[in-house]
């Protein structure tokens, strides 16, 4: 399982062919889905099956694990960083007072993401697993949901709060219960943070997520001819 989590989004899209395009030596999220791509390995047969799948004028796409991504021939990487890859370690409770979104929902939670930027997050994005939100006002002031999964484990994801909302601990308690719902199912939670973000680092620690190990990030995309 150690190389499912090295290379989280290829074991992802392996499980959930569904979602993806390509084949078994590169796969990437369908377009309105999500913007991440993967191989299993480095090979050059790999990397040019990778290359392939983005086209001119396609938006860039992610790459995220543990072994430093090579560049394929032809894209370019207009971003590259580190982020931490987190394990949750204590067993947390269940939360009864947070609304799981729907499709109904799907505008607002857009709408959310494009302005707070937890990570790629497109129209069909709420589709990759439970959403859950909480609401002030009547209007969404914080979501958290679930993004790649393989068997045994499940991602947090997508957790972010409207800026109008911030210091009221809806993040925490979004984090917590998404985890605590994968929990329940016999999951293992795991998450990403930039290594730069901090504050988000020790929100996750003081839920008893623990660094495992260091992730490669790299944003790729296919230059004008």
């Amino acid at each position: 399982m150690s190389r499912d989590l090295d290379r989280p989004v290829w074991a992802s899209l392996q499980h959930q062919p569904h979602w993806a395009i390509g084949d078994e030596r590169a796969r990437r999220f369908k377009a309105d889905i999500n913007r991440f791509a993967a191989t299993p390995d480095e090979s050059p047969a790999s990397l040019a099956a990778l290359a392939a799948l983005v086209q001119p004028g396609d938006d860039a796409v992610f790459l995220a694990q543990v072994p430093p991504p090579v560049v394929p021939p032809g894209l370019v990487a207009v971003k590259e960083a580190l982020a931490v890859q987190m394990m949750a370690t204590r067993v947390l409770e269940a939360d009864e007072g947070v609304e799981v979104l729907t499709d109904a929902d799907a505008a607002e939670m857009l709408v959310l993401a494009t302005l707070t930027e937890p990570g790629p997050f497109l129209p069909r994005t709420h589709t990759m697993g439970r959403f859950i939100g909480l609401r002030v006002g009547g209007r969404l002031a914080a979501m958290a949901g679930e993004r790649m999964r393989f068997p045994g484990h499940v991602e947090v994801s997508g957790v972010c709060t409207h800026p109008d909302f911030r210091g009221r601990g809806l993040a925490r308690r979004l984090s917590a219960a998404v985890t605590a719902d994968i929990q329940h199912r016999g999951e293992q939670a795991f998450l990403h943070a930039w290594t730069t973000n901090t504050t988000a680092i020790v929100l996750y620690e003081s839920l008893g997520f623990v660094t495992r190990t260091l992730v490669n990030i790299a944003v790729l995309k296919r230059p004008p001819a």
